[in-house]
């Protein structure tokens, strides 16, 4: 399902316009992504949780090369499903 789906879904589901669905859900994702980058953790109960964490930095290799590199450390965004949605997939 790609974000034009979505939003068709989102419609239909709560009787709400196209545009009305659109503007939500860039609501959600802008406010979303708004927090987690001051570092706050989203729970939704029952969907599951947003949260940052680092990510330490690490020696790889270039498989074309086989030579050694230096990843840098970074921030990443990391989803642990609730349980009422691991259930409805299971």
């Amino acid at each position: 399902m790609n974000k034009a789906e979505l939003i068709d879904a989102m419609a239909e589901s709560a009787g709400l316009s196209k545009a009305d669905a659109k503007r939500a859900l860039d609501a959600f994702v802008g406010a979303t992504a708004d927090a987690l980058k001051k570092g706050d953790r989203i729970s939704l109960v029952g969907f599951g949780s947003f949260s940052v964490s680092e990510r330490a930095a690490r020696t790889g290799r270039n498989p074309q090369t086989g030579k050694e590199i230096q990843i840098a450390a970074k921030n990443v965004v990391r989803f642990k499903a609730g349980s009422e949605l691991s259930e409805k997939v299971n």
